[in-house]
């Protein structure tokens, strides 16, 4: 008898990170409901998730009865238990007559387990500091104290979120032009799980933050602006964005 495959639930949260696990979910053809959950008023997550997970953050994964926190945990397993090298999204990790030596990766995989963690590590980290200087501005406060607000939030900015924004960019923009077989993507020729987990900072990236355009803009990183451009082309992306819009009547990735 064959074996019967576990029930997969995504828990949504409108807003999040939960994007890119719905991609994923997809490009592995895996079958899988949605659970959703509203953001309150204050943009914190609802209390609901809690009963899920006791952070009750989002994205979150139940699989029959085990529940799966963190993006790049929740991708890896999804990845390592429904066929992720299968469908090339995992590269290959050894060197022809390497295997289990140290130092014997291929490039590709190297890549593809660096930026799979960087995401959270480093870039979304960065990016979440982004937050505070935006959250300063909208916050309400009478008319004559909002000049000072504004003029502290320029000051983060200024000191704190413009360069880190440029060194990250700066970096990301070599490392695509430096990808194995000449890309187009992070690992090389193919989509893999890194670029994936890439994609919601990137485009959040996109969005105008202070300024009217964003901080990943075509004229400045023309190779990493292409390259958000060729992620948001998959067939598989675009079933992931209809499913958003299924769900929220809208696609707003931030």
């Amino acid at each position: 008898m064959a074996e019967t495959a576990p029930k997969v639930t995504l828990h949504w949260l409108d807003r999040s990170r939960s994007q890119r696990l719905l991609w994923l979910l997809e490009e592995l053809n895996i079958p899988y409901e949605i659970k959703r959950y509203k953001r309150q008023e204050n943009m914190l997550a609802p209390p609901e998730l809690k009963e899920v997970h006791a952070l009750g953050h989002a994205p979150l994964i139940t699989i029959g009865d085990r529940t799966i926190a963190e993006s790049a945990v929740i991708a890896e397993y999804l990845l390592d238990h429904f066929g992720g090298t299968r469908h090339g999204l995992v590269p290959s990790r050894w060197r022809d007559g390497c295997e289990g030596k140290f130092d014997g990766e291929t490039e590709a995989w190297s890549r593809y387990r660096y930026f799979m963690h960087y995401t959270e590590g480093s870039l979304v980290a960065m990016m979440t500091m982004a937050l505070i200087p935006m959250a300063m501005k909208k916050a309400p406060a009478p008319f004559f104290v909002r000049p000072i607000i504004s003029r502290i939030a320029a000051q983060i900015n200024a000191m704190l979120v413009t360069p880190n924004f440029r060194t990250h960019l700066e970096f990301l923009e070599t490392q695509i032009a430096s990808a194995p077989e000449g890309g187009p993507y992070l690992c090389g020729a193919q989509l893999t799980g890194a670029d994936i987990m890439m994609s919601f900072p990137l485009l959040v990236a996109r969005q105008p933050i202070d300024g009217p355009i964003g901080p990943l803009n075509k004229e400045t990183y023309p190779k990493l602006y292409a390259y958000t451009e060729l992620l948001e082309s998959g067939a598989s992306y675009k079933r992931a964005v209809d499913k958003i819009i299924e769900l929220e009547g809208e696609y707003v990735i931030f």
